[in-house]
This record gives C-alpha cells, sequence and structure tokens, in this order.
C-alpha cells in the first residue's frame, strides 16, 4: 500500500502524510487494523525512530490509535475527535475575561440555528429536545449539573438542524460554556426559571415548525444571558470574584 519515501529530511513527516492520504481516500476505513510496525518500516524504508514519530503524530491529531500488545488501528473519526482541538485554541487563547466573547459568538451563530431547526427537526429530535427541557425543569443537582442541561438543550437545538457541520461549529463554544453558566446559576437568583422559561418558549416556536420565532426567542434568550454575563463580569471586577471551577 506505501512506498518508500527514501532518504530525504523529516520522514517521520513523509511516513505522517502516506499514512494521513491512506485515511482520507479510505484506502484503510475507521476500526481496521494497519499493518505491524515492522511491516510499515520494511515498506516505506525506514527506520522504526521514524515510523514512532509518524505514528505518535498520527496519533496525536486522533487519526490512529496505538493499542499496546494488539497493534495499530485506524480510529473512528467522532465530533469530539475534530472539536478537541479547536475547543483546546479557544482555552488556551482565551483569557479570564473570554466570557466577552462566548456570548456575542452564540449571538452570530444560534439564532439561524434555532430556524433550522424549527424547519428541519425530525421526531427523534423533537422527543430529545422535550426531554432535555423537562430535565432542566426537574433538576435539583448544583449548579454544574444545571450548566450541562442547559447547554445540552443548545447543542441540541444545533443537532436538530439536521446539517452535520453546524454541531461542529457550535460545540466547541459550548464548551467554554459551561464554567460561565454554573457562575451565573450561582449569581442570578431566578436564572433556572428564567433558562426554563425561555427553552420553552424556543422550543414550542421549533415543535411548531415556527422558524421566524424559534430565531426571534433565540434572540431575546442570549440577550438574557448576555444581561446575566454582565451581572458576573461586575462582581468579578468590583468583588474579585472568581467564575466558579468546574
Amino acid at each position: 500500500m506505501f512506498e518508500p519515501v527514501g532518504k530525504r529530511k523529516l520522514l517521520s513527516k513523509m511516513v505522517e502524510g502516506q499514512i494521513e492520504e491512506a485515511i482520507r481516500s479510505k484506502a484503510v476505513l475507521p476500526g481496521e487494523k494497519l499493518s505491524s510496525e515492522q511491516e510499515l518500516c520494511e515498506q516505506f524504508k525506514v527506520s522504526r525512530t521514524a515510523l514512532r514519530e509518524a505514528l505518535r503524530m498520527l496519533a496525536a491529531r486522533g487519526l490512529v490509535v496505538i493499542m499496546k500488545g494488539k497493534g495499530i488501528y485506524v480510529q473512528n473519526i467522532s465530533a469530539e475527535t475534530v472539536t478537541d482541538p479547536i475547543y483546546l485554541y479557544l482555552q488556551m487563547q482565551s483569557e479570564s475575561n473570554y466570557i466577552l466573547d462566548v456570548i456575542p459568538a452564540r449571538q452570530i451563530i444560534e439564532p439561524p440555528i434555532a430556524a433550522l431547526a424549527a424547519m428541519n427537526h425530525t421526531e427523534e429530535d423533537a422527543q430529545r429536545l422535550k426531554k432535555d427541557l423537562n430535565d432542566l425543569k426537574n433538576s435539583n443537582g448544583d449548579y454544574e449539573e444545571l450548566s450541562r442541561l442547559d447547554m445540552l438543550f443548545h447543542l441540541d437545538i444545533a443537532k436538530a438542524s439536521e446539517n452535520q457541520l453546524v454541531p461542529l461549529l457550535l460545540e466547541p463554544i459550548h464548551r467554554l460554556a459551561p464554567r460561565i453558566k454554573s457562575s451565573v446559576y450561582a449569581t442570578v437568583i431566578d436564572a433556572k426559571q428564567i433558562a426554563v422559561e425561555w427553552h420553552e418558549k424556543i422550543l414550542t416556536a421549533i415543535l411548531n415548525r415556527d422558524a421566524t420565532n424559534a430565531r426571534l426567542a433565540m434572540v431575546r434568550h442570549l440577550e438574557i444571558a448576555e444581561q446575566h454575563d454582565k451581572q458576573i463580569l461586575i462582581k468579578q471586577k468590583h468583588k474579585n470574584f472568581k467564575l466558579k471551577a468546574v
């Protein structure tokens, strides 16, 4: 399957490139086992050191998984595989004031997503969203649990758009949100009641396939979320308030 790479520089990168191309072209499929290290070294005509460096880089990118004693397998690509690097980048680049970036990004992205969900959702999507709302209503959990249920509803709206790219765009942003939402639930007395109220309005519009009102309800919901976030920032500034760790 693979060609020798010769004695040029950066042999590990060349090996990595060939294996990646084999995965992209589906010459090897997710879950399929690659040849042994010895066989791969012979095919590429490289040392085991160069091969292992290539495999290490592929594993770090989520393309292969190396199972000790079992072999090297092509990784099953999931949403997490794709979004983890984006989330890591956002987490590492954002300072403590990243709260200023999250809501504006959501305000741009989520209202049209709600409209898409209203037009395209399936019965399975509808049942999942109803469950999300009921779980939030009935939750007696801590702030972290409320935050998780809150964001799950929004992510499931993205899935209900029935556009496979939309959840991938939203998921890394939402993974930054729980720390903020936990602090909102801890600080704003009626935060849960307000969240339930607006989730219910959004869901009603989606279930009625009313794209206009689904979009408008999401706009208003996120405007209120922005007001809550500003309360957090005021406390953070004047009372040395820190976002709750989760």
